[in-house]
């Protein structure tokens, strides 16, 4: 028999419970455990008046963004619009059926204002860190860093060239980004990281980087830098810089030291590529935090022209002076004037230099020294922690080290396929800086929510 038209009518009452209609699988279930957001109120406290209008909740505003960076809603429009018709992303913001929820225009003036002044997508980043700490997902013994480039929200075709005069300061007047641009000129992971010029500076973004490191078109960018444990991949720490390498560097100490600061956690080595091997940070990492480092050296020693390379040569310490393939010592320069000690260069650089009687009657100088009288073999005053850099490399550990230091770069990819972080939508460094909090928040909560299912929790 046909059934008859299904025609609605209001109900007087009714009993609706969204947690019935919330499956018990569903990823914000898994979630919602380990958001604490207790603290939220006090930290905010100061930056809201004691009188006038109620504001929009700010715990609200922090669950429906976290909604939108666990799974992948990048325009907070839309979030809105989703929270509105999804009843579990409801039943995760607290809001009920008739609950109303915030306009969009509410989170930008909220992270501009309250959010940024009180530093909370920090303390909402480090509260996850503690959980995964607390739940024993942090073994706190083994380290790992790396960054990758984030794609900014700048266009070439509005950018300037290195020979054009922009009047920065008339931009700032109107632009946030530009203001923040010229606030952090001299902050380390900003303006300071390098003094070369870059190609192009963006007028809508100036402190992001054009780059051409992705071997493709090249692109205004920034840096992500994460800091993760090695036991679970947990990320520790993360901090924004420009996409160049010194700055990405520099952003690695202030991560490690930050770690060892908020959370205590001291590692005893630190896995990572190439580009941390400087002899500056290598010393940094064994002479000022004694931290091993299983890091290939950045090293360009090796000849290809057909000459003795550097590997050629033997150092004895004792002596501090090198040995050549033919026998003949190497030794320091060294002041003429005064005491005697060995000179260092500007570049942290002692060369050691043979003698030219040596030099000019041995049968092997064609191999060594063609062009020049003598042969000089630079040597950095790190020399120390970069052989025990080349060492560790070379043993097992180090090869366990390489291949444990991947999982930094399968969090990245996660970060850009999963969460669709490809391409910032905030300007500026303090824009960069809210979205990566955000995402590694995000991750933190996602990996939380694998390793300690539903039905582990509800048994302890």
């Amino acid at each position: 028999m046909m059934g008859p038209r299904q025609v609605e009518q209001g109900a007087l009452f009714y009993e609706f419970s969204l947690d019935t209609h919330v499956p018990a699988d569903h990823l914000l279930r898994s979630i919602d455990r380990f958001v604490d957001l207790s603290d939220l109120r006090r930290a905010l406290a100061p930056f809201y008046a004691s009188t006038g209008r109620p504001s929009v909740d700010p715990e609200l505003m922090i669950r429906m963004l976290l909604i939108g960076y666990c799974l992948g809603i990048r325009s907070e429009r839309r979030l809105c619009q989703e929270v509105h018709l999804n009843l579990a992303y409801r039943w995760f913001c607290r809001l009920g059926l008739d609950g109303r929820v915030p306009d969009h225009s509410t989170f930008s003036k909220n992270r501009h204002g309250r959010f940024r002044d009180s530093d909370l997508l920090r303390e909402v980043f480090e509260a996850t860190v503690q959980r995964c700490i607390d739940e024993g997902l942090v073994g706190g013994e083994g380290f790992a860093v790396d960054a990758s480039l984030i794609r900014a929200d700048a266009n070439k075709q509005r950018a300037a060239d290195a020979s054009q005069t922009v009047e920065w300061d008339d931009l700032a007047r109107t632009r946030r980004s530009v203001r923040e641009y010229l606030d952090t000129l001299d902050e380390a992971a900003w303006g300071a990281a390098s003094e070369t010029t870059p190609k192009f500076v963006s007028r809508s973004d100036p402190a992001a980087q054009w780059t051409g490191a992705m071997k493709g078109h090249a692109f205004f960018a920034y840096a992500t830098n994460y800091l993760i444990d090695l036991d679970h991949a947990v990320i520790v720490d993360v901090e924004a810089s420009r996409a160049i390498r010194q700055a990405e560097v520099g952003a690695s100490r202030t991560m490690i030291a930050r770690t060892q600061d908020r959370f205590g956690l001291w590692p005893a080595r630190l896995a990572a590529d190439s580009a941390y091997g400087s002899a500056e940070h290598l010393a940094w990492l064994v002479h000022e935090r004694g931290i091993e480092p299983h890091i290939p050296v950045f090293d360009k020693s090796e000849r290809s022209d057909g000459t003795f390379s550097r590997s050629a040569f033997t150092y004895d310490p004792e002596a501090d002076a090198y040995t050549c393939p033919a026998g003949k010592p190497l030794r320091p320069r060294q002041r003429v004037y005064r005491t005697p000690l060995p000179l260092v260069d500007d570049d942290g650089m002692m060369r050691y230099r043979a003698s030219r009687r040596d030099c000019g009657i041995c049968p092997l100088k064609l191999q060594c020294c063609p062009n020049t009288p003598a042969r000089k073999i630079p040597r950095s005053v790190h020399e120390g922690a970069r052989q025990m850099a080349r060492d560790i490399c070379a043993s097992e550990e180090g090869r366990t080290s390489r291949r444990e230091r991947k999982k930094v770069e399968m969090l990245f990819a996660h970060l850009k396929r999963i969460l669709k972080l490809d391409r910032l939508r905030l300007r500026g460094p303090n824009g960069a800086r809210d979205e990566f909090h955000l995402a590694a928040a995000a991750q933190n909560l996602r990996k939380l929510a694998k390793l300690i299912p539903l039905q582990q929790l509800s048994l302890a």
